[in-house]
């Protein structure tokens, strides 16, 4: 809050739950996306790809960003068995994610992009996620009442199934969520 008396913050995402953190920590912003071209080189590090993707989105601010504009973008990945799970198309994907994730550890990593006219700076958070087994029942109720195709992974952390399937973090909580509160804070603080 000390830094920001000449930044115009502009949220570029749609995301409900980076909006609500945002406020959280207390800033005035505006939201603001434009459709990106999500793609990757495979052989790009697979821990690199949240961060490349939130530097994509930023880019594509690029041309409009006046001087006291600050854009900050994100991008979340899933990350098994050497397995990039993003958003399921459908219920079938969303169950076959889910499963894949049941009775295992995986990874979350959300990338965070902060750009100005003159400066850019990004990073990537990590957090490991233990689910416990999960029945088929479990699973397809979490679809059915929860439709969660807006979610890396297919799932959010914040709703019933973290509350019954999640056993420990080992990381941030909120970058599970997509957004690394703590880490922007301090950001967007030393911008």
């Amino acid at each position: 809050m000390l830094n920001l008396q000449n930044w115009n913050i502009i949220l570029a995402s749609q995301s409900p739950r980076r909006k609500q953190l945002l406020e959280q920590l207390g800033y005035t912003f505006i939201q603001k996306s434009k459709d990106t071209d999500e793609s990757f080189s495979k052989e790009m590090p697979q821990r690199e790809v949240a961060e490349y993707l939130s530097k994509k989105k930023a880019a594509a601010f690029e041309a409009e960003i006046q001087d006291n504009d600050l854009v900050i973008t994100s991008d979340t990945i899933v990350l098994i068995d050497n397995q990039i799970l993003g958003k399921p198309d459908d219920h079938k994907e969303a169950f076959e994610m889910i499963s894949k994730l049941s009775g295992k550890n995986h990874e979350v990593i959300t990338g965070v992009c902060l750009k100005s006219a003159h400066k850019e700076v990004s990073f990537s958070v990590s957090t490991t996620v233990f689910f416990k087994k999960l029945s088929d029942q479990e699973i397809l109720h979490y679809i059915d009442k929860y439709k969660p195709f807006d979610k890396a992974g297919a799932y959010g952390i914040q709703e019933w199934i973290g509350l019954i399937g999640v056993d420990k973090i080992e990381g941030s909580f909120y970058n599970v969520m997509g957004f690394p509160a703590k880490a922007v804070y301090e950001a967007i603080e030393t911008f």
